[in-house]
């Protein structure tokens, strides 16, 4: 299964979750997304959101990793190529955790800018490249994937890895339901 299938399952059972009613946010005209469904909002107006497919999919990961000189994993660029969102609330069997997400383009540069500053905090360390994708609650560690393998591992900031959770993104997914 393809991280876009277990993503897009996740996603119908977060929508399901949280669909009466769904979530809203004041509008920033400062940062816009197509997660809103409004003809034309004013700033500060309360709007329902839901994760909203990205089309076309951003060149982001490509320059990622060139700007890295590695090639990321797919798992991890597939995950955040999917959806436009707010970050959604999920359970594990090991807990409570927030699934990150990106919120519109300008969120996703930013993204990149933090992988970046982890990846070089990483080879300092001498440690595996890891991604980051998920913050679990409420001990604020992150939930990573390995860059060489795609393996999911807890990782605290600064801190080598403490265990591996998942042997993939997909499996570690299948597992969790929204909150």
């Amino acid at each position: 299964m393809q991280i876009s299938d277990t993503l897009e399952n996740f996603v119908t059972k977060w929508r399901a979750y949280h669909n009466d009613p769904l979530p809203s946010m004041p509008f920033d005209p400062q940062w816009p997304s197509l997660c809103f469904d409004a003809n034309d909002p004013q700033a500060g107006e309360i709007l329902n959101w839901q994760p909203t497919k990205q089309t076309p999919v951003s060149d982001m990961f490509i320059r990622l990793g060139e700007a890295l000189d590695t090639k990321i994993h797919p798992d991890i660029a597939e995950y955040f190529s999917c959806y436009w969102s707010d970050h959604l609330n999920a359970r594990a069997p090991a807990g409570d955790l927030v699934l990150l997400q990106v919120w519109n383009e300008e969120d996703l540069e930013r993204l990149r800018a933090n992988f970046i500053g982890h990846a070089m905090v990483k080879a300092k360390q001498k440690q595996p490249l890891s991604l980051f994708f998920a913050c679990t609650e409420p001990d604020d560690g992150m939930l990573t994937v390995r860059n060489d393998d795609g393996s999911i591992w807890l990782e605290y900031p600064g801190k080598k890895p403490v265990k591996q959770i998942a042997d993939n993104l997909c499996d570690f997914i299948n597992q969790l339901s929204p909150r």
